[in-house]
């Protein structure tokens, strides 16, 4: 149980004070290859609620890293950037995302409450961030893949695209926990039931490479929690623009 807190106290940018200054990151501090956010699936119901409402109503399902602490933290954390980020992108359309955070929850864990915020926020996209406490938790791999089989089934069931998105990038923890077995299983995943992959992992890894983020000095940086959640909620936000075909939406709703 130490080695499991010790592990959430430093693998979670999350942890980072949330009241610091912060300089945000410039457009093209977000950017990343091309291949990181093309993809050939659809977000159908997506581009339809947008032609049909001028909206979209997205749920996020998160756990720790989703999130942000401090007062602020919820108006920093990437869901809200994600919100603002298509709002600026898609002006003229009504964009909610709704944020359901269940720190140390493990996948199957989540699927308990999965059905009432279904009703309840009644999203065309879900996006569903798993795997960091299943590692955490060494959750069997099976059990993994069938929670994330379930919840894609109750999403699709309730009308809705899905976009799965697997844990955050920490070199200072890379030795002490391997992700990348759940990581594969939700590449597969999402490959098998065709719904979108954000791959959080590695486009944090490029960042960290390329010298965006000094991810392994994050914790000592007070800014650095913001800025990676800023990056991500643009890069998502562009996902979602290509996958669903939004620029052609707005190009049509703005003549």
């Amino acid at each position: 149980m130490k080695l499991i807190s010790a592990l959430i106290a430093t693998i979670a940018l999350s942890c980072l004070p949330a009241w610091a200054a912060v300089a945000e990151p410039q457009p093209d501090a977000c950017d990343v290859p091309a291949s990181f956010i093309e993809s050939e699936i659809d977000l159908s119901h997506a581009t339809d609620e947008m032609k049909d409402k001028h909206r979209l109503d997205i749920t996020v399902l998160g756990t720790g890293s989703s999130a942000l602490a401090g007062p602020e933290g919820v108006r920093f954390a990437y869901p809200a950037r994600l919100e603002e980020a298509l709002k600026q992108q898609l002006p003229g359309s009504e964009i909610k995302v709704t944020a359901h955070v269940q720190p140390k929850q493990t996948t199957a864990n989540m699927l308990g409450g999965l059905d009432k915020i279904l009703a309840e926020d009644k999203p065309k996209l879900v996006v569903w961030q798993a795997g960091t406490a299943d590692a955490l938790n060494g959750v069997e791999v099976e059990d993994f893949r069938t929670s994330l089989d379930t919840g894609i089934d109750k999403i699709q069931a309730a009308g809705a695209d899905v976009i799965l998105m697997n844990m955050q990038y920490s070199p200072r923890t890379a030795s002490m926990l391997d992700v990348s077995v759940y990581a594969d299983v939700m590449r597969r995943v999402a490959q098998q039931r065709t719904v979108l992959l954000f791959d959080r992992l590695a486009i944090m890894q490029y960042w960290n490479d390329a010298g965006t983020f000094d991810l392994y000095a994050a914790t000592k940086k007070y800014d650095m929690a913001r800025r990676v959640h800023e990056c991500i909620g643009r890069v998502l936000a562009s996902q979602i623009i290509n996958a669903a075909h939004l620029d052609a939406v707005r190009m049509q709703t703005t003549r």
